[in-house]
């Protein structure tokens, strides 16, 4: 079930929100299991039950361990145990066929194989698992006796499909208990409704731009038609997966629970270093506490640190996809961020913030293009393109029509991926010097982007969100 759908929207959401807030206080994480679970399987009927095993297998491991925590060796082993067993989930689901698929390629006769669904969210909530079994290790959590509780961390529907990725230790407390009120559940309102706006108006209609790009045939459209291409998808990918965070963040406020931010306007950076600070947050810091830091971090030598920055970077792409255009988008990053952090990093800082920042944007948009393509030799032919080879000219028809007919859409989104989005809602709800009138026109404005992005939904067909395949 899609948050950005009339289902969830006008029946699943509502019906949730009036049962959680009429129970009583002690069975509201029973609530909201179930609402879980049945989100869930409303589109996944058959991986509720894998999703229920991984639940069972991360509460019984992180209670094994909790309970040798004075005996490091046999909790290591149990450490070893569950974080093994998760992996090996996660990986026969999403890397079974690829295996499969890069063994063909090289061998000389063909291994057959059943290609299996992806189950939505299986990356999001084995990290989360994997955490909270790693935390329990280390002492900076207790081990969680409550199934019900431990259920909720992991399968809690604002966050399940598409983060953020949640650590044990930030919710924790939440779990216990949690404070509502109609402020917070206004907050979280005004949170949703902004993340719906941006999936549902922004991102679906730059994506429609995208995709019409993507159907012409290679070689066929001018260099600046593919940067359109590529511009209208880095649209597309933000603002459908930060609005879903938002989404998330605000879904989460309605029930009580503070999740962290997830972006924080990546758009504006001067840096692939900074891009990574400000885009999908969560998994950074994930891979920064669970991998990076444990593989020795920066307090090591040039040549070690060089080598944990590729592995966190390899080990990002693989997360992102099972195919080798994703591998590449990772060591992509994995390589510009060595070369910032050891080469180029100071001599990019004296350099004037226009200059940093087409660098920046160059670089991203460049490597969107090894996100979105099907095989790394459609990536390359269109990278090609991009700068002159393959291309039909460098303007033509089609760039002009395109620009034409989309230059407001592209306007809009590249001023609300910056902070003037956020001063501009600010100001339209903010002018007015009672709170009274304040208030009034926020309602004002957030019923209408409601009613906005509803009559999107209603009158478009085209609503995919790309992290399903993740």
């Amino acid at each position: 079930m899609l948050f950005s759908s009339i289902t969830f929207l006008i029946v699943f959401l509502p019906l949730t929100i009036i049962v959680y807030y009429l129970v009583p206080s002690k069975l509201k994480n029973f609530v909201m299991l179930l609402a879980s679970l049945i989100f869930y399987a409303w589109g996944e009927p058959i991986y509720v039950v894998l999703m229920i095993l991984s639940i069972l297998l991360n509460y019984f491991c992180g209670l094994d361990i909790g309970q040798k925590i004075e005996n490091p060796l046999r909790a290591k082993r149990g450490l070893i145990f569950g974080v093994t067993v998760n992996i090996l989930i996660l990986g026969f689901f999403k890397y079974y066929g690829f295996l499969i698929e890069t063994l063909n390629a090289v061998l000389p006769f063909d291994l057959s194989y059943r290609e299996l669904a992806l189950p939505i969210g299986i990356s999001f909530y084995t990290f989360q698992a994997m955490s909270y079994l790693v935390d329990v290790y280390r002492g900076d959590v207790r081990e969680q006796k409550n199934v019900l509780n431990f259920a909720l961390y992991i399968c809690m529907f604002p966050q399940l499909i598409a983060g953020p990725i949640v650590r044990y230790v930030d919710i924790e407390k939440q779990l216990k208990q949690r404070t509502l009120s109609a402020a917070k559940f206004g907050r979280g309102s005004m949170y949703f409704i902004c993340g719906l706006a941006k999936k549902v108006i922004l991102a679906n209609t730059a994506g429609a731009l995208y995709e019409e790009v993507a159907a012409m045939q290679m070689g066929s459209f001018s260099m600046l038609t593919a940067w359109v291409g590529c511009i209208a998808f880095a649209f597309q990918i933000y603002f459908d997966f930060s609005g879903y965070s938002d989404m998330a963040i605000g879904l989460g406020k309605m029930f009580g629970f503070e999740l962290r931010q997830n972006f924080r306007y990546p758009y504006v950076s001067k840096s692939i270093t900074e891009f990574w600070r400000r885009w999908h947050i969560s998994l950074g810091t994930w891979f920064r506490e669970y991998v990076y830091i444990p593989l020795g971090g920066n307090r090591c030598a040039a040549s070690r640190n060089i080598l944990n920055l590729l592995i966190v970077w390899l080990l990002t792409g693989l997360w992102h996809g099972a195919a080798w255009n994703f591998v590449v988008w990772g060591l992509y990053y994995g390589i510009i961020l060595v070369l910032e952090k050891h080469v180029w990093g100071n001599l990019l800082e004296r350099m004037p913030n226009v200059v940093r920042h087409l660098y920046s944007l160059v670089l991203i948009l460049i490597g969107w293009v090894f996100f979105f393509s099907p095989n790394m030799g459609y990536a390359m032919d269109y990278i090609g393109v991009m700068f002159g080879p393959g291309a039909n000219g460098f303007i033509d028809k089609q760039a002009l029509f395109l620009i034409v007919t989309n230059w407001l859409l592209l306007l809009i989104c590249a001023f609300s991926s910056t902070t003037y989005g956020q001063k501009a809602v600010r100001t339209i709800t903010g002018a007015y010097k009672s709170r009274k009138a304040r208030r009034i026109a926020s309602c004002v404005f957030y019923v209408a982007v409601l009613l906005i992005s509803l009559a999107f939904l209603v009158t478009d067909t085209y609503n995919p969100f790309l992290y399903f395949r993740f």
